[in-house]
């Protein structure tokens, strides 16, 4: 009887159209869907309503909204599971595939697919026309039962471009569902966070040859996407770091080939808040890698001179962007563990990357780093590269440069997404490595192009440059939210650290808030195959012991378990490399004590720890810390004191 009035119940729901359902493999989370005038679907967690109907549609031009009127020709289900072996092991190096998959096959040449996995579900669409089509607009829905609260980041307008130009880089807001309008634009990934579990975060994968999706709403408890037209004119920008602003957009979001794949649409579901920093369903859900062996892309770690102002001391030369600080740079890295440096903005003209600053010998620099064994990496600018791609790749090369930056897309629309396609695809061509600045967040592009290692898309480090957003409270928000999406390059390690009471953004010489650990914890809590350490290596001679620490702090991973944790609040984090974990954890300002189980280690067996842990006096001055060193089994219960915006590192080496 209970039976026959739920089924009542959802038809009403639905408006007594025809259902269809599939369920995880653990039969817990559930996808129903419903055709009638339109294709809606809902989610059900245990039982329990999660999502409510929500309409999903493409509209193309000429033809209107494909499935208002679409007549379902055909269903199929397939049950996988698989393996996925990593090229880059950004969280485990064997990732499990598990899902059941729908597909709704109409007579109007598109499908819908949907997959339920345990821990998220996701739906796209598949277009089968022979004719190149013209997408007008697409309708993304996600409509939920209660004013649940958001977390969200807001593109902040830019007074010189429209709305659909951002660097992705905001701090987070938390509201109700029902603040957000039609005026608010959010990029994604955003978290609802209902008073009772679980926890949905909403984001997408598989961007190809399509702009992103940013989010909108209508006062009332759903969000809906919102996608930026394509751009039909552009203007170049004045200044030393120049990018295309687009002044006309097309009544379209893209142009791009009748039979193809769309991209993920996600909602990445959590019973708790520690299940989220470890889920890695937006790898799962993009294309497999198309650059073949990969053997040649190399994660580690590096250094960068520029958010410090390259103000280096106790040195024999003239601090500044010049031959000797590179050298400088490339000593420290040898000593402590590193793979490379950063040449950051400034080592070429920002218009022309073959004219170099005259301060610069390029050849020695070259010379001295393959002498010492580290690799050189160079920032460029996006339009610079582009106009100059194949001749600049051509010249790394030759310097046996394998990682380069680009920088001032900030943009996601059809055209900009391409080119991240090209560059990608070029730099793969000369066995060189990349990562985007001024970017969209990575949407699992790292499975299809390994190369492309890691990505901004975060308010980081150099935000305290000239600002206080990146506070604690903010950085234990980044694991639960952004990181979800894939690596993000934070740029963690400084130096000089602050509390709250005495942070202040002084160029040249910055400083972080919160505690010296909580900079450290963040090279384990935070995930990116090549790591960039932004401290000043002019004060990390002056540690050795400490900065041998980091410089051993591996950057892939066998395995991730997310210990405990909160949104916005704390995380422990232990990854395994090897026979070796490494343990981060950090708060946000407030002070806490934390347990942490070491029931996850091989039983029987014992370890060398290394601990670095706030000092007595950190929640004054915020670089003290403590280094100790004792021996722990499967059985010990490590206590974790933390301060205000603190931190804890624990290395452990089986013996």
């Amino acid at each position: 009887m209970k039976k026959v009035i739920f089924f009542a119940l959802l038809s009403a729901n639905f408006c007594f159209g025809q259902i269809t359902e599939i369920s995880s493999p653990g039969n817990r989370i559930k996808i129903r869907t419903a055709i009638k005038k339109g294709l809606q679907y809902a989610v059900y967690f245990d039982g329990k309503l999660i999502v409510s109907p929500s309409d999903i549609d493409l509209t193309l031009q000429r033809q209107k909204n494909l499935l208002s009127t679409a007549s379902l020709k055909k269903t199929s289900t397939r049950k996988i599971r698989e393996t996925i072996l990593p090229a880059v092991a950004e969280k485990r190096k064997l990732i499990p595939d598990n899902y059941n998959e729908l597909t709704l096959l109409f007579k109007e040449s598109v499908a819908v697919i949907f997959r339920a996995y345990d821990d998220g579900i996701a739906y796209r669409f598949q277009t089968l026309f022979k004719d190149s089509i013209t997408i007008e607009n697409e309708t993304a829905i996600f409509n939920f039962p209660e004013n649940h609260f958001l977390y969200y980041p807001e593109v902040a307008k830019r007074q010189d471009a429209d709305i659909f130009h951002t660097s992705f880089e905001e701090p987070y807001q938390l509201k109700p569902l029902d603040s957000i309008g039609e005026k608010n634009t959010l990029f994604n990934p955003v978290l609802i966070y209902p008073k009772q579990s679980p926890r949905l975060l909403i984001t997408e994968s598989d961007i190809e040859d399509y702009p992103g999706m940013f989010l909108t709403g209508n006062n009332t408890k759903l969000l809906k996407g919102k996608f930026a037209p394509y751009p039909l004119k552009e203007k170049m920008t004045e200044g030393g770091y120049q990018q295309y602003l687009v002044t006309e957009r097309a009544n379209y979001i893209a142009k791009t080939k009748g039979t193809r794949n769309f991209p993920w649409r996600i909602i990445a579901i959590a019973e708790q808040d520690k299940d989220l920093p470890g889920n890695d369903i937006v790898y799962r859900l993009a294309s497999p890698s198309r650059i073949g062996d990969a053997s040649w892309v190399h994660p580690g770690k590096g250094t960068d001179e520029w958010i410090i102002g390259t103000n280096v001391f106790n040195v024999p030369f003239r601090s500044g962007v010049n031959t000797d600080l590179y050298k400088y740079y490339i000593d420290f890295a040898k000593r402590f563990g590193f793979d490379r440096i950063m040449m950051d903005a400034g080592w070429s003209d920002t218009r022309n990357l073959f004219k170099i600053d005259p301060n610069i010998n390029m050849d020695e620099i070259t010379s001295y780093a393959k002498e010492k064994g580290i690799k050189i990496s160079m920032w460029t600018l996006a339009l610079t590269l582009d106009a100059q791609l194949e001749p600049a790749l051509q010249q790394f090369q030759k310097w046996g440069v394998d990682f380069i930056m680009t920088d001032f897309m900030d943009r996601d629309d059809q055209k900009m997404v391409n080119f991240y396609y090209r560059v990608a695809q070029a730099c793969a061509k000369y066995k060189i490595m990349i990562m985007y600045h001024g970017a969209y967040k990575p949407a699992g592009f790292g499975r299809t192009f390994p190369n492309a290692i890691t990505r901004e898309s975060v308010l980081g480090s150099e935000y305290n440059i000239w600002s206080n957003k990146p506070t604690p409270d903010h950085n234990l928000m980044l694991p639960f939210i952004r990181m979800v999406a894939g690596p993000m390059d934070y740029e963690p390690g400084i130096l000089d650290n602050a509390t709250k009471k005495t942070f202040r953004p002084i160029e040249e010489k910055v400083m972080s808030s919160g505690t010296r650990c909580h900079q450290l914890a963040m090279f384990v809590v935070y995930e990116s195959p090549i790591q960039i350490f932004s401290g000043n290596p002019s004060q990390g001679y002056m540690e050795p012991s400490f900065m041998e620490l980091l410089g051993s702090i591996p950057t892939v991973w066998d395995e991730t378990k997310i210990i405990d944790g909160k949104v916005g609040e704390y995380i422990i984090t232990a990854r395994k490399k090897g026979d070796d974990w490494y343990i981060g954890s950090m708060s946000n300002w407030n002070a806490r004590e934390l347990k942490l189980p070491l029931d996850f280690l091989d039983n029987g067996a014992e370890y060398n720890a290394v601990i670095c842990e706030d000092g007595i006096n950190a929640d004054r001055y915020a670089s003290d810390y403590k280094m100790s060193e004792t021996k722990y089994t499967s059985k010990d219960i490590v206590t974790i004191k933390l301060a205000p915006g603190g931190g804890f590192m624990l290395r452990l080496r089986k013996r």
